[in-house]
């Protein structure tokens, strides 16, 4: 007797059933409605940067937040699939850590608010999974210090390790208001946090 192969996503849970039903491609949009909910980084109007942007539930749940008067630009070197971004959302598929200029000159600059939900392709070593994840925020720190207003805000993720102290306190310097946050929509065995810096100084 045959057995019936299921299907069915061993990762689902009740986040991925719910963003089916709300129409985002993925569970990860609460991790910034949690953010979001805890340090009102995203107001009316905002112009918005999201660094690492696919599959695209960060761009559209910010789309919401900065309506038609703000705007969101999202990089990844993915397609996002976002068959039809709202008008006020611009979608770029490249590297966001290429050469500082050309990205810049890509994206443009004066945002409000960078995210960065960047993340490496894992190994299964967590020191060299961490020691990645460390660089790609240090990547898009680099970043947003060159298109961020006085007063904007940053948010990463990083994967924890021993750098992560080092990589927060660089960022106090540069932030008026800095601290760490994990949602509870991040799955338990995950070892992400995020940085939620505030006020930069510009």
């Amino acid at each position: 007797m045959s057995r019936k192969t299921s299907n069915k996503n061993p990762w689902e849970d009740h986040y991925t059933r719910r963003a089916k039903r709300e129409r985002y491609p993925a569970r990860s949009v609460y991790k910034l409605k949690e953010i979001q909910q805890k340090f009102r980084i995203i107001k009316k109007g905002h112009r918005v940067l999201d660094l690492g942007c696919a599959p695209g539930s960060w761009l559209l749940y910010a789309s919401e937040l900065t309506g038609g008067g703000g705007r969101v630009v999202g990089i990844d070197l993915k397609p996002a699939g976002i068959q039809a971004p709202p008008p006020h959302a611009k979608i770029f598929t490249g590297d966001a850590l290429d050469e500082l200029d050309k990205v810049v000159g890509t994206v443009g600059s004066g945002f409000d608010v960078v995210l960065s939900d960047m993340a490496p392709g894992t190994t299964g070593n967590k020191t060299v999974d961490a020691a990645r994840s460390l660089g790609l925020c240090e990547a898009a720190l680099n970043l947003a210090e060159n298109v961020l207003k006085p007063g904007g805000a940053f948010v990463c993720k990083i994967f924890q390790g021993g750098d992560v102290k080092a990589f927060s306190e660089t960022v106090q310097k540069k932030f008026r208001q800095q601290k760490t946050f994990k949602p509870q929509s991040s799955r338990k065995a995950s070892k992400e946090i995020f940085i939620v810096a505030i006020n930069f100084r510009g």
